[in-house]
C-alpha cells in the first residue's frame, strides 16, 4: 500500500489524542472493531440476540489471522490468551524433555513450562540460542521479537538447528505479528496475543499447529467449542472433536473477537509489508535522533526500540502526552501503522528537554 493510502487509512480509522508509542504494550482499537463491539454490547444489553455472539464471527477472525501469517485457517485455534496455548503445549511433553529458551524470556513463554517441576528448562542468550540447540532438546520456545528492548532473534538460525536436532519449535510472535513477515507454517507452535500490533480487543489469542504436531497434542480443554458442531455438542462428553486445529479452541469472548474481525481485516487490506516498510523507518529515525541525543538504543532493525537506563522518564514523557513504557529499566518505545514522523519527532523532543 502507498503511503498516502495509508495515510487515508489511518485517518478513518484512528484518532489517538496522545502521541501513542506504546503499542507493545497495547495497540490502538481500529474505529470499526470498535463500533463492531458496541453493537454487539448493546444488542446484548437489549435482548435483540439470542445468543452472546456469532460463531461465524470467530472463524473470519480466525481466517484473517491465517492469511497474515501464511497458513491455512484449519491450522489456527483460537482463545483468550498466550499462556493458556502455552500450557496445553507444556502438557503434552513427557516429564524430562528439555525445553530450551532465551534468557529474560516473557514469562508467558516460559513459566508453563517452569511449573511443571518435572520438565529441564535451560536458558540461555538469544544471540546463543541456535548454538544450543542439540540432541536432547525437545522443543525451543522463544519470541520472534523480544517484550522487553525488542531483539529480533535470528528465526532462520533456530529453525535450522532445531530441525538438525530433532527439536520442535514453539514460537511467540505477539511482539511482531501484524508489522514482521511471518511464515507461521515453518514452526511446530506459533502464538500470537490479538491484543498489541494486530490491534484486537484484550481476550484474543490463536495458536497454530502444524499437523505433523496436531497428531501428538492432546486437546485437554475441549469443550463444545472444540467441535465442528458446538451448537449440538452441548451436552455430555464431545462425541466427535473437530479434526483440524478448532479441537483445541478454548471458549470465547466473543465480544472481543468481534472486534478482532475488523482488525485483522484492516490488517489484511494495509498489508503485513506496507506496515512494515512504515514502521521500520519510523524506528530508525528514532534510533537516530536518540544518538544525537547520546542516548543508544538497542540496535537492530525492530519496530519495537529500547533505551537501556532511560525507562525512568517514561512518566516524564506520559506527563507531556507522549505514551511509551519502562521495561527492564529500559524505555521502550513500539511504532505501528498509526504513528508518523512528528510522533517519533515529539517523543524526541521531550527527551531533550
Amino acid at each position: 500500500m502507498e503511503t498516502d493510502s495509508l495515510s487515508r487509512v489511518v485517518e478513518d480509522q484512528f484518532a489517538p489524542e496522545t502521541t501513542y508509542l506504546n503499542t507493545a504494550s497495547c495497540g490502538l482499537l481500529p474505529r470499526r472493531a470498535v463500533e463492531a463491539v458496541k453493537k454487539l454490547a448493546d444488542e446484548l444489553a437489549t435482548g435483540r440476540r439470542g445468543g452472546s455472539g456469532d460463531f461465524e464471527t470467530v472463524e473470519a477472525a480466525r481466517a484473517g489471522f491465517a492469511r497474515l501469517v501464511g497458513v491455512d485457517a484449519d491450522r489456527v485455534a483460537t482463545g483468550g490468551s498466550v499462556s493458556v496455548h502455552v500450557g496445553l503445549i507444556a502438557a503434552s511433553l513427557p516429564a524430562g524433555a528439555e525445553v530450551l529458551a532465551p534468557e529474560g524470556e516473557f514469562t508467558s513463554i516460559v513459566s508453563p513450562f517452569a511449573v511443571r517441576g518435572d520438565l529441564r528448562v535451560r536458558y540461555v542468550p538469544l544471540e546463543a540460542l541456535a548454538d544450543a540447540v542439540r540432541p536432547g532438546t525437545a522443543l525451543v520456545a522463544f519470541s520472534s521479537v523480544q517484550s522487553a528492548d525488542g531483539r529480533i532473534a535470528d528465526l532462520d538460525a533456530v529453525r535450522k538447528a532445531a530441525a538438525a536436532h530433532g527439536a520442535r519449535t514453539l514460537l511467540d510472535a505477539t511482539q511482531s505479528a501484524g508489522w514482521l513477515p511471518l511464515d507461521a507454517g515453518a514452526y511446530d507452535y506459533v502464538v500470537v496475543g490479538g491484543y498489541k500490533f494486530l490491534l484486537g480487543p484484550r481476550g484474543t489469542s490463536f495458536l497454530t499447529v502444524t499437523e505433523e504436531a496436531q497428531r501428538t497434542l492432546p486437546a485437554l480443554f475441549a469443550a463444545w467449542a472444540a467441535s465442528d458442531d458446538p451448537w449440538n455438542s452441548m451436552y455430555g462428553p464431545v462425541r466427535r472433536l473437530s479434526r483440524s486445529a478448532r479441537r483445541y479452541d478454548e471458549p470465547l469472548s466473543f465480544l472481543s473477537y468481534h472486534g478482532a474481525e475488523h482488525s485483522l481485516a484492516l490488517l489484511g487490506e494495509v498489508g503485513v509489508d506496507a506496515v512494515h516498510a512504515h514502521v521500520t523507518g519510523l524506528a530508525a529515525r528514532f534510533r537516530e535522533g536518540l544518538a544525537g541525543l547520546g542516548h543508544e538504543a538497542v540496535p537492530g532493525e525492530s519496530a519495537v526500540v529500547a533505551v537501556p537506563g532511560l525507562g525512568g522518564r517514561a512518566a516524564e514523557l506520559a506527563r507531556a502526552g507522549v505514551v511509551v513504557s519502562d521495561r527492564a529499566g529500559s524505555l521502550r518505545a513500539a511504532f505501528h501503522l498509526y504513528n508518523t514522523e512528528a510522533d517519533a519527532d515529539r517523543a524526541l523532543d521531550v527527551l531533550a528537554r
